[in-house]
């Protein structure tokens, strides 16, 4: 068996597409552009390039972008001004704080303080509790890809087994969530394991869906996977000059039914959500 190669890249681009022609529409309406604020906060090569690759990614579908530069010694009461300048600015749609922030920040206090409206990476509290009651004003951008691939994969999640590597804030508890509620690409039997999990590799084998999100390169391999099963990779880490995912490639897509490539996978659908979120927050204040 080969596995099928889910192409992140493509799907993201028909995204896009129809993206643009949503935010001319928008714009036709509201007279003004969808704008996207990014917080970038020290010298992180790569915090640079991802804000880069957003930035670029705005400017091809019509959402107009600001990027806000800011050096190592920012302290946590001026990123928290800056934000606050932001949250009150008319012509801003949505603010993404680009993370890890520096040591001495506090990154749960600095995310509280994006107005719920405007949290377009959906980190809010009050955005995820209303994720959580399945009534979402926006969801994750990671966790939405990783939904929107399997959905445009044509991948049965209804009834499936979904077993989901990691428990971060970021990937691992919002997807889990997202996968169990009732409605499209969910109603999904949903088992969480982490680095406490006892008897892991015969837990991942009993997967219908597996979802690797543990940030440690190459670290689902063959004998975790059952065969025939659909493989999610999340994870992007650098081995000396490549990137690499949380999935051993080779063997696992020999076994797999399906399989999300590193790089070209999640990490391009999740920057078309944020797009998505971003024009969804500029139509939510229009609204207003």
């Amino acid at each position: 068996m080969t596995a099928k190669v889910i192409d992140g890249k493509a799907i993201a681009a028909s995204i896009r597409e129809r993206l643009a022609a949503d935010v001319v529409a928008f714009r036709n309406v509201a007279n003004r552009s969808p704008k996207l604020a990014a917080i970038l906060v020290g010298d992180n090569p790569a915090s640079h390039v991802y804000v880069r690759n957003k930035e670029q990614a705005c400017s091809k579908v019509g959402i107009a972008s600001d990027v806000h530069r800011l050096p190592d010694s920012t302290t946590q009461q001026e990123l928290l001004e800056l934000i606050a300048r932001l949250n009150a600015d008319e012509t801003v749609s949505g603010i993404l704080v680009q993370l890890p922030l520096p040591k001495a920040i506090d990154e749960t206090t600095v995310l509280d303080a994006v107005s719920p409206i405007k949290d377009v990476d959906c980190f809010h509290p009050e955005n995820v509790g209303r994720m959580a009651q399945g009534r979402p004003r926006f969801l994750p951008c990671t966790p939405r890809a990783v939904q929107v691939l399997l959905r445009e994969s044509n991948v049965t999640v209804d009834g499936a087994h979904v077993v989901v590597l990691g428990r971060s804030e970021i990937v691992g508890k919002p997807v889990s969530l997202m996968l169990v509620q009732k409605g499209e690409t969910a109603n999904a039997t949903v088992t969480i394991c982490h680095s406490r999990t006892k008897n892991l590799a015969e837990i991942t084998r009993t997967a219908d869906i597996l979802i690797a999100a543990i940030g440690q390169p190459r670290f689902v391999t063959a004998e975790m996977v059952r065969p025939g099963a659909v493989v999610i990779d999340v994870g992007i880490n650098r081995v000396g000059d490549r990137l690499v995912g949380d999935v051993d490639w080779e063997p696992v897509s020999a076994i797999a039914s399906a399989i999300t490539p590193v790089p070209g996978g999640v990490g391009p659908m999740t920057i078309a959500m944020l797009l998505e979120n971003t024009l969804t927050a500029a139509k939510l204040q229009s609204d207003a």
